[in-house]
């Protein structure tokens, strides 16, 4: 029978997390599979356990347990695998974006039949200088505040902890635009920008449309700019942002491509699937077919 490694971050989200875990391992054990559990006290322990899980070649599958950021490990993990093993992803972090976006069971019956069906897919990943990402890379605009929250207040208040932290944001720093340079085959420009997102998928920052063609099977990378704008035009861009209707505003620039370079004169933070992933200057590129993802037919 099949055996499964549970990656499990036990601070990501609710007090339901254990819960969660071990229903659904009643439900596969009492199916005849094996199991392992490992539960992370660090960064970088999933991308550890991950490798380690990979090479061994004792177990079939990996259960990635956790928000985003756990997310970002396990794919970074596989990323820097020979053997890559399939993932199924048990969201229970305060943001999923990417577990949303892939549209994975939230209770728990109908994940345990996403596994018994094991319908995999191959989907691209990104990278960043030396980092991976599942879901985004950016920067600008409230960019830093997923990793401006403790800890505590994610598991608290969960996605409005974000929000909180981001209203904060606004508050004390204003808007202040950031000089830019892109280097891409399809568009290569200099501009004072607020904010720039190099994504895999669609949903961002719990919005569904913000990279509204985006395609973690097409190859490609997506990327958004929204360039210098004062307060109204701003607000309207967020405005159409919920029907995907931005991209068509004078101060947004979108566009697909497989490789870009960004550069800054300031020291500018890049925001790595809601964790800090680094500075600019950097290099973004598609992996095609990176990670094996189990998701429903």
């Amino acid at each position: 029978m099949e055996r499964i490694k549970l990656i499990i971050n036990p601070s990501s989200g609710r007090q339901a997390v254990e819960t969660r875990v071990d229903y659904l391992c009643k439900l596969l054990l009492d199916d005849g599979y094996t199991l392992g559990k490992y539960y992370t006290q660090k960064k970088d322990d999933a991308v550890n356990e991950t490798i380690k899980t990979c090479s061994s070649g004792e177990w079939d599958t990996i259960i990635a347990c956790g928000g985003d950021g756990t997310i970002n490990e396990v794919a970074t993990g596989i990323a820097k695998s020979t053997n890559k093993l399939p993932v199924a992803i048990l969201q229970s972090g305060t943001v999923n974006d990417f577990a949303n976006y892939m549209n994975m069971p939230s209770k728990i019956p109908d994940f345990f039949k996403m596994i018994k069906n094991r319908h995999i897919v191959e989907i691209d990943l990104g990278k960043v200088n030396n980092k991976y990402f599942v879901n985004v890379a950016a920067g600008g605009l409230l960019t830093d505040v997923g990793f401006q929250v403790p800890i505590e207040a994610k598991a608290l208040l969960g996605r409005m902890a974000y929000y909180f932290e981001g209203l904060r944001t606004l508050i004390l720093q204003g808007i202040e635009p950031i000089h830019l340079s892109f280097e891409s085959e399809e568009y290569t420009k200099e501009e004072d920008v607020l904010l720039f997102v190099v994504s895999n998928s669609a949903s961002i920052g719990g919005f569904k449309k913000l990279a509204p063609d985006a395609d973690v099977l097409d190859g490609l990378l997506d990327v958004l700019i929204i360039k210098n704008s004062d307060i109204p035009e701003l607000a309207n861009i967020f405005f159409n942002v919920l029907k995907g209707d931005h991209i068509n505003h004078p101060n947004v620039v979108y566009f697909k491509t497989k490789n870009i370079l960004i550069r800054a004169k300031k020291n500018i933070t890049i925001d790595i699937d809601g964790e800090a992933g680094g500075r600019l200057p950097a290099n973004f590129k598609v992996i095609p077919s990176g990670m094996k993802i189990i998701v429903n037919k």
